[in-house]
């Protein structure tokens, strides 16, 4: 994790591949994909180039709700995230906050931790070969 509590993990599948397993990741633990933004996409409708990058916006109320009891704050941070998205060389990584950056950023009760955690579990899964 850097310090910025972001953490960047690699891919052995291409940007659009690595969504698709997000997707069917989201799907099978039954947790809501509420967007998928498309900012290469929309970048090229306006005339520009941008190497692919896909952000997911997903949650569970029932995961979410307790969070954002006991933490308000944490509410511009969720629903949770993951970026995938391509490096110059053609390389897609898998970026997301990390449930302890979030935790320690609005000061989240530790037994809460739990239902930040499902960002990492989706990622790795996402990620595999």
């Amino acid at each position: 994790m850097s310090a910025d509590g972001i953490v960047d993990i690699p891919s052995h599948h291409s940007v659009d591949q690595t969504v698709e397993r997000i997707r069917d990741t989201l799907a099978a633990k039954g947790v809501t994909l509420f967007a998928l933004v498309d900012h290469s996409g929309e970048a090229e409708r306006a005339g520009m180039r941008m190497r692919p990058t896909k952000l997911a916006i997903f949650g569970s109320p029932k995961a979410g709700t307790p969070v954002m009891l006991a933490a308000p704050t944490i509410a511009i941070d969720l629903p949770l995230k993951i970026l995938v998205w391509e490096d110059a060389e053609g390389r897609a990584w898998i970026s997301y906050n990390s449930a302890e950056y979030l935790m320690r950023r609005h000061h989240v009760p530790a037994e809460l931790m739990q239902n930040l955690a499902a960002v990492e579990a989706i990622a790795a899964a996402a990620a595999e070969a």
